[in-house]
């Protein structure tokens, strides 16, 4: 009795165990609620990537390119794609595993007791599977294949984070911008509202004149009032891209001054070269496909039977009996597995399918975000134009006003003119730099030289 319990406790010893890691709300909310860009192992992360300390810490100013670090660590949408692609690497290994033996153990009585010993048969005997074909070769590749394709999705992911901080960023500029303006603009729609009132009351304006300007000043007043609340909800969006509460980012100062000048146009065909070798998701289907290709050979592979040893000893009453036999061979005479073949064919036709139809997409939305960026180019250049027009106008405003044949009612109303031409001039530049941002995806590489590496491990960012 006890060297079979010997034999199963050396059997089990490499065993795995099972750990319970249960999920407690509570716990996530509080982990969530404690996120903030100021943490030591934030700090840790972002000197890794960079590959330098950061100092000082925190950070006085935070840019584009920290910010966009800063999500690769927080993104929840990052953790479940790494999670993800280890459960694809795991499946290597459980592709890789040699098929174990079986053990059999056969037991009859025998009556009446043909033989000179005791009426028992008796004996160990072992189904040792091998296959045969290379199978276990081309369930490797697959699996090998698929964790490619999850590895390339976590790149794909990673660009959507990137590309989400970037358009949150864009929309706080915005708002922020238009903000300074207004607010300038609504002081100046004050003051004519003060003059024409004043004039009014001595007899030198008329009701309506006085209606249009309380009519300006109001819709200055709301437009502001509209920039601020936009300013509230991109740093929501920035706060969601990033993975932490907005109540993180308020007392944070961001440095966007980046987003005020626009980077040229690429070539076609460099922005061509770029997406087919930089798309993520394209060569994630690639991979895709290839597995395609290993799981049709697996399936050609079945045609041919693997091989079952049956060695074992029987104690036959009395009569002890080895075996060296087969325990059995599947003869492939009704089914040689036509149907796993045909079927693995059309997936693989179907995955390659897939991958053309998905490169045609990823090339007209290319053409189609690069015709879009260089109008948009275009519009900032007449814009900028019509600005510069504008302020000569305003400048000849001031000279006249100084000189004294410009009263100071035409004067402000001129200023709050040019306010409403700056404000035109931001509109383009923001067009122009979401037409940017979806060329950028288009091709998934940016348009300036970045240092932001994107984390591809799992153990990249430790908890």
């Amino acid at each position: 009795m006890r060297r079979p319990l010997l034999l199963a406790c050396v059997m089990l010893t490499g065993c795995a165990a099972y750990r319970p890691q249960p999920i407690v709300p509570m716990q996530l909310a509080r982990h969530f609620e404690d996120r903030t860009l100021a943490s030591a192992e934030l700090r840790a992360y972002l000197a890794r990537q960079s590959g330098h300390d950061i100092d000082p810490w925190p950070l006085p100013h935070w840019n584009r390119e920290m910010l966009t670090l800063a999500a690769y660590y927080y993104s929840p949408a990052l953790d479940i794609a790494r999670a993800q692609w280890g459960t694809a690497k795991a499946g290597i290994d459980v592709a890789g595993a040699i098929p174990n033996p079986v053990l059999q153990l056969p037991f009859q009585y025998a009556t009446p007791n043909p033989g000179p010993g005791a009426p028992w048969i008796a004996g160990p005997a072992l189904d040792i599977p091998i296959e045969t074909a290379h199978k276990r070769g081309y369930r490797i590749d697959q699996a090998s294949h698929l964790s490619e394709a999850a590895r390339l999705a976590l790149g794909n992911e990673t660009w959507k984070v990137r590309a989400q901080v970037r358009d949150a960023l864009i929309l706080l500029y915005a708002a922020q911008q238009r903000a300074a303006f207004l607010s300038r603009k609504v002081e100046a729609q004050q003051q004519v509202v003060a003059m024409v009132t004043k004039r009014r009351s001595v007899g030198e304006n008329s009701g309506p004149d006085v209606d249009a300007a309380v009519l300006a000043s109001s819709q200055a007043q709301a437009d502001l009032a509209a920039a601020y609340s936009a300013q509230q909800d991109a740093r929501a969006q920035l706060a969601t891209a990033i993975g932490m509460p907005v109540a993180a980012l308020s007392a944070v100062q961001l440095d966007l001054d980046a987003f005020g000048t626009a980077l040229p146009a690429p070539p076609a065909s460099d922005a061509q070269r770029e997406a087919v070798f930089h798309r993520a998701d394209l060569l994630a289907s690639l991979a895709e496909y290839a597995a395609a290709e290993s799981a049709l050979q697996i399936e050609v592979a079945k045609q041919y039977p693997d091989i079952h040893l049956g060695p074992g000893y029987t104690y036959d009453t009395g009569t002890n009996k080895i075996g060296f036999g087969l325990a059995g061979i599947t003869l492939p005479v009704f089914d040689q597995n036509q149907g796993g073949v045909a079927q693995a064919e059309a997936k693989r036709k179907e995955a390659a399918a897939r991958t053309a139809a998905l490169q045609d997409t990823m090339l007209n939305d290319l053409d189609h975000a690069l015709a879009h960026y260089r109008a948009s180019l275009d519009a900032v250049l007449l814009s900028a134009a019509h600005l510069a027009t504008a302020l000569k106008q305003l400048d000849s405003q001031s000279a006249s006003f100084a000189a004294g044949t410009t009263d100071r009612l035409m004067f402000t109303q001129a200023r709050a003119d040019y306010q409403a031409s700056e404000i035109a001039h931001l509109d383009a530049v923001v067009v122009a730099q979401q037409a940017a941002g979806r060329l950028e995806d288009a091709m998934q590489h940016p348009l300036a030289v970045e240092t932001i590496n994107a984390p591809v491990t799992q153990q990249e960012i430790p908890r």
